[in-house]
């Protein structure tokens, strides 16, 4: 149902506690639903996770923005917390940029993530190696928060991808950039260790998110740890996608063992999760008395 509240402005409210928030990344309706059930207080739709999800391909720019908001409608209609959308690039010049942050608000996202990568771009972990120039992330970054300001209420993830493509010293320079700008969450992807970590947090002012993917490129943190140095959100972009799939491959192989699976939710909890228990009591009050 409709809130009094934005999604944006229930966003920005949580990330003005000073805490960390953990954020389990989604990458369908379902798995939002499980974050919310779980307790968590909002959540992101990962790009990688749904390209891998949606049409089994990798995170190199290949599923289109019309794909994305799909997606993001979906999950955003399934859940009450608010979900900040991977908006990549923003897929094209400033005008691209407006428009993909109008067509995110549309869907009900309460934020979004824009990137300094060129098009197409791809996972942050697999080695990349070209952002744009200055000029054109500052353009990126001003066209989204104009956006903002002309209507599109979303909070703005500003990323910046130059660590691995530059250097740590420019991948500073630009998030202070975006900072000045408006952007309302900084994103430092890839950093290599604590010690860069903390001269993010350090050097650039603002909420500070964090990036804990298991096996990638930056250490993961305990929250304790995150926390005192001094970020915000800690999201977790593949947890929920890899260990999916696990459970999946674990399943299909007793299938072929000839087993039934018995690491799995019983059949009436999915009935009550996807809500055919809510749905049989919204017929029953159209009934007729007769």
């Amino acid at each position: 149902m409709p809130k009094t509240d934005t999604q944006a402005k229930r966003l920005r409210a949580l990330l003005a506690e000073d805490r960390l928030r953990i954020m389990p990344c989604c990458f369908d309706a379902l798995s939002a639903r499980l974050v919310e059930q779980a307790g968590f207080p909002l959540t992101f739709m990962s790009g990688f996770a749904v390209s891998a999800a949606r049409l089994a391909v990798p995170d190199t720019g290949l599923i289109s923005v019309t794909e994305m908001i799909d997606q993001g409608r979906n999950i955003c209609q399934a859940v009450d917390i608010p979900v900040i959308g991977d908006g990549d690039t923003g897929h094209g010049n400033p005008a691209n940029v407006r428009r993909t942050l109008e067509q995110y608000a549309a869907a009900g996202f309460a934020g979004i993530m824009i990137e300094d990568q060129v098009a197409p771009k791809r996972c942050g972990h697999t080695g990349v190696k070209e952002v744009v120039e200055r000029a054109e992330a500052l353009r990126r970054m001003r066209a989204a928060v104009d956006a903002r300001e002309a209507g599109a209420d979303l909070v703005i993830v500003a990323r910046t991808d130059a660590r691995s493509a530059l250097g740590l010293d420019e991948a500073l320079w630009r998030l202070n950039a975006f900072a000045d700008l408006g952007a309302d969450v900084l994103f430092l992807e890839a950093p290599r260790d604590e010690t860069e970590m903390a001269r993010f947090c350090d050097q650039v002012p603002g909420i500070r998110m964090a990036n804990m993917l298991e096996d990638g490129i930056t250490p993961l943190l305990p929250p304790e740890r995150l926390n005192a140095l001094g970020y915000r959100i800690a999201a977790y972009p593949l947890t929920l996608l890899s260990c999916a799939v696990r459970a999946m491959q674990t399943a299909l192989d007793d299938l072929a063992q000839g087993r039934t699976p018995t690491n799995r939710t019983r059949f009436s909890e999915l009935r009550q999760l996807v809500g055919f228990d809510a749905y049989d009591a919204l017929l029953d009050r159209y009934a007729d008395s007769d």
